[in-house]
């Protein structure tokens, strides 16, 4: 009989149609993660919710994994494979978003405590489901990249799910089209799709453990999960530092996204709605959804052609002369649309959508960089300062050039720091035990997430408190200076961990500052 030496993960093709099966599903939940934040505004006027209420929604959506459901999906995921993991909780996340479909369109009652009610349930079971597909996607890209261009794949992977975010922010006011139902089924339907590619994506994943069962010795076979393996990490110096860097960097990213529009608007004087003027949307198919969601996607195409296409090319002469030709295509885009981009850089949610449009651009090519490179503790330092300056320029000072620049120098560090945590944590935690570890990693930073992503809508309603009937009756706006100066904090602790998990590496040797696959 024949001994498989080359598995389907060898062949660069199958790894990369992997990676867009699975990305689907990254794209789809993090789309239904963010898009209620391009309709704050319209959630108050028609469904008459509070900023508090509305950071409620928010917030709740990680109640059930701030209690360890993370955990135990990702001692699921170890034990059941990726296989049944992923179906399981992308269901689960699936029909939270039908629930909060249906709430929105009035199915359970047209009264606001009603929908409220049902709406966080739905969240709440989305969530549940959401934190898992993204350990499982993670946990895959390992299984298929490893000694490939895991970190690339990774940074491709977060790309995907910025693109959701970013597209469900600046596009949803578009399809709601005055009324929050539409917006809603629309991002529900996207997830249920995203699961049938990554069902698809399952007969892959079959055939190469099969391949994989020949080729596995003693050494490799996987032990069962013990708690141990929780100890093991929680004493472990660079993952603590790690996990702890998680959670400062990423609530002060993943709520502020959700209150952006709503600032830029309350704070900046932009608007809610485009002008009137035909350069305000592409229209595409009699559709402006599809229309203006092309430009997001072609800014995607720009973000992976400027890393893939020179890693390609062997010469220095090449990769630079492909390099200029991208550049210049990509000023000609911009120039074609520079309109377009003028109004849209006045409204609220196509302006915030500026935070996960830099990590388009971005993530893929500072996750190449990470793989030929390396730097990967320093990279998490950087991040970290631009995201000190980028919430002092928006809650400090009301101007519009600093506006613009601390959204950009966000999703700027937005894209460095993912590119380089996630790939780190693949080298300082064992392949078999990436679940665990991951779904740790995620029930501690849902703890930030959720005390953020309500903390900064009780605040805001706290701070304007002597004018709430004021501001929703249309005569004044909020002052968003206090809940976005608080996420400086964040930052300067972010610093702190990242310089401390680069102390840790030095004495452990994980690599963290090596180029993907040399070893320290």
């Amino acid at each position: 009989m024949e001994t498989i030496t080359r598995t389907l993960r060898d062949k660069a093709a199958l790894r990369w149609l992997v990676l867009v099966l699975l990305s689907a599903l990254m794209f789809a939940t993090y789309w239904f993660q963010d898009f209620f934040s391009g309709l704050k505004g319209l959630m108050e006027s028609e469904l008459g919710f509070t900023s508090e209420e509305f950071g409620r929604l928010i917030g709740l959506t990680t109640i059930a994994n701030m209690f360890g459901m993370i955990i135990v999906g990702g001692i699921i995921l170890d034990k059941w494979g990726i296989r049944l993991a992923g179906i399981v909780f992308g269901a689960l996340a699936a029909v939270g978003g039908a629930l909060s479909a249906l709430a929105a369109a009035g199915v359970f009652g047209t009264d606001k405590s009603t929908m409220l009610t049902v709406m966080i349930i739905g969240r709440i079971m989305f969530g549940s489901g959401l934190e898992i597909t993204c350990v499982v996607a993670t946990r895959t890209i390992v299984k298929w990249f490893k000694g490939y261009e895991m970190a690339l794949a990774m940074a491709i992977n977060i790309g995907f799910g910025r693109l959701g975010s970013a597209l469900g922010i600046a596009v949803s006011p578009d399809i709601a089209n005055g009324h929050v139902s539409p917006a809603v089924t629309f991002a529900a339907t996207l997830i249920a799709l995203a699961l049938i590619l990554f069902i698809i994506y399952t007969f892959f994943d079959k055939k190469l453990d099969k391949q994989r069962a020949g080729l596995v010795t003693d050494k490799d076979q996987e032990e069962e999960f013990k708690f141990a393996d929780l100890v093991k990490l929680a004493t472990n110096p660079s993952f603590i530092y790690i996990a702890l860097l998680c959670v400062s960097f990423y609530a002060a990213v993943f709520p502020f996204i959700q209150y952006a529009p709503d600032m830029l608007v309350n704070k900046f004087g932009f608007s809610y709605v485009l002008p009137d003027d035909p350069d305000s949307n592409i229209v595409l198919f009699g559709s402006k959804a599809i229309g203006n969601s092309s430009v997001f996607i072609a800014l995607f195409i720009f973000g992976l052609a400027f890393s893939l296409v020179p890693s390609y090319i062997k010469t220095r002469q090449g990769k630079n002369l492909s390099m200029a030709v991208i550049f210049l295509i990509f000023l000609l885009f911009v120039f074609l649309l520079k309109d377009t981009f003028r109004l849209w850089f006045s409204n609220g949610p196509k302006t915030a959508s500026l935070i996960p449009l830099g990590t388009i651009l971005f993530t893929p090519i500072f996750g190449n960089y990470v793989d030929k490179k390396g730097r990967g503790a320093s990279l998490m330092i950087l991040g970290s300062l631009l995201l000190i300056f980028a919430h002092i320029a928006l809650s400090l000072f009301n101007v519009r050039i600093l506006a613009y620049l601390g959204l950009i120098s966000l999703g700027i560090a937005f894209s460095l720091v993912p590119a380089a945590m996630w790939p780190s944590v693949a080298k300082i935690v064992p392949e078999n035990r990436l679940g665990t570890a991951y779904a740790s990693m995620f029930t501690v930073q849902n703890w930030g997430l959720g005390l953020f992503f309500w903390g900064i809508g009780a605040v805001l309603d706290l701070a304007n408190k002597e004018n709430l009937e004021a501001i929703r009756a249309g005569q004044m706006n909020y002052n968003y200076t206090v809940p976005i100066f608080i996420l400086v904090i964040c930052g300067l602790i972010s610093i702190f961990l990242a310089y401390k998990l680069k102390q840790a590496d030095k004495k452990q040797g994980y690599g963290l500052e090596l180029p993907s696959g040399q070893k320290p």
